[in-house]
């Protein structure tokens, strides 16, 4: 295919040609890899600045959206990519390997790092969806800023750069600059920009950003970074949000309040902190799905009321393809059952996703956390479905963009299953606010505490 691209894309690829150091805030759907490569491509052959790149990707899109890309425009067809992937010897002949690009997934940099050392090969880094090392704790953070002063260019890609507020930053701008703009450390970031805002006792859980600091954060940022919106840039079709209100059975509401009450009360005369609220709604969400784990690890069955209304969708979506994002493993494993006898199919390979957008699979099953970053689906059709939904904003809306993006011919319609009178609906809520972190997480369980009485706002 020819390349022709779009004003945005020559001004964003002009962007990483003239900086050894660039951000591309991009929203999903607008070529951010055609984009770059692109760069690669000229500053690789044309003006031979540099010999290798490491393309450091999520695992699904390391596998097959890259080498897609090259496949797909003419004027990257000759670049030879070489896959990082698998187990250690399939990595290490990958790495032996004479390529232009190497791709591999965020999990094994920690490995590549210790592989090389001081000897570290590339000269160009590309950090796809660079909010994954928005966590200064991370092994993947860690390795990558020991070899970041090895590293003469560096490109870093994200559509959600601060997922849950501006304290994401440090760490992604720090890789691309080592601190040349927000601080040498994080303690030092927070100073300046943040004041502490929900603590308990000594426990900082949340911080708020200080009078003008936002505007001083991009100011700081503005000679490395460039932030494009697909709305100011694309005409892709509209996306029509509809919500399934599915009413439990007076049986299966019973035993949903039951363990509600079970599970809530036991904390109403003391501080719910975010690891405790995160398993009490993760149970709930269970629950509300239809099916829990109890304490073997076994999956107890508890209604089958989204299962109905999911076939319910299905049937009135007249024979088109549907994408399914569901949250537990037992969600995954009774969705397959019933609907056995139908084109069902788990998304696992880029064999997957290939047979998807060629129209071959009826039914496709995904969890956000392994979709929801930089795959294409859009070719395969146009209708999601949520069986189980998801407190991220940045995983709902980055799953969402799956087929809502460039390349979409029809409008996207998105399905929502929302059992009624359960934890379902405040997650739907914080979706809709577009709310984020760990406070609204907080705040929701507290309401439904004191919902069953037994703890005072």
């Amino acid at each position: 295919m020819i390349y022709k691209p779009y004003g945005y894309q020559e001004y964003a690829t002009q962007w990483i040609l003239d900086k050894d150091k660039s951000g591309l805030l991009i929203d999903m759907g607008l070529g951010k890899s055609v984009i770059t490569l692109t760069a690669i491509a000229e500053l690789m052959h044309d003006r031979f600045d540099i010999t290798k790149v490491l393309v450091i990707a999520p695992l699904k899109v390391a596998e097959s959206t890259w080498d897609g890309e090259i496949k797909k425009w003419n004027h990257l067809n000759y670049l030879k990519i070489s896959k990082v992937l698998g187990k250690e010897k399939d990595r290490i002949t990958a790495l032996n390997t004479q390529a232009d690009i190497y791709v591999i997934n965020r999990e094994n940099v920690s490995w590549l790092v210790n592989k090389f050392k001081n000897n570290w090969p590339f000269d160009m880094v590309v950090i796809d969806e660079l909010s994954s090392f928005k966590s200064p704790k991370a092994q993947r953070f860690k390795s990558l800023k020991k070899v970041r002063p090895l590293i003469r260019r560096i490109v870093g890609l994200t559509g959600t750069p601060a997922p849950n507020g501006l304290i994401d930053l440090w760490p992604q701008i720090y890789l691309l600059d080592g601190g040349e703009r927000l601080g040498k450390t994080i303690t030092g970031y927070r100073e300046r920009y943040f004041n502490p805002d929900k603590r308990n006792q000594t426990v900082i859980f949340s911080w708020k950003l200080k009078d003008d600091a936002e505007k001083a954060i991009y100011e700081k940022l503005s000679d490395i970074c460039v932030s494009m919106k697909a709305e100011d840039y694309l005409n892709i079709p509209k996306r029509i949000d509809n919500i399934v209100s599915i009413k439990l059975t007076e049986a299966s509401k019973k035993k949903y309040e039951k363990l509600e009450k079970d599970l809530l009360l036991p904390l109403s005369d003391t501080d719910v902190v975010a690891n405790t609220a995160a398993v009490l709604t993760n149970k709930l969400l269970q629950i509300s799905n239809g099916a829990v784990y109890d304490e073997n690890r076994e999956v107890k069955e508890i209604h089958k009321e989204k299962l109905k209304a999911l076939e319910d969708v299905i049937e009135a979506a007249n024979g088109k393809s549907v994408l399914i994002f569901y949250s537990y493993k037992h969600d995954l494993n009774r969705i397959k059952n019933y609907f056995k006898s139908k084109n069902c199919r788990e998304l696992k390979t880029p064999k997957d996703i290939e047979s998807w957008n060629k129209g071959e699979i009826s039914i496709l099953l995904a969890h956000p956390a392994s979709a929801g970053h930089g795959l294409n689906l859009q070719a395969g059709g146009n209708i999601i479905i949520w069986f189980g939904l998801t407190w991220s904003l940045e995983l709902y809306q980055q799953a969402n963009a799956r087929l809502h993006r460039q390349g979409q011919k029809e409008n996207v319609i998105i399905h929502h299953l929302v059992a009624k009178d359960t934890m379902d609906e405040d997650v739907m809520k914080v979706l809709k606010n577009k709310e984020v972190g760990q406070e609204a997480l907080l705040k929701a369980v507290k309401a439904r505490i004191n919902k069953l009485g037994g703890m005072k706002q």
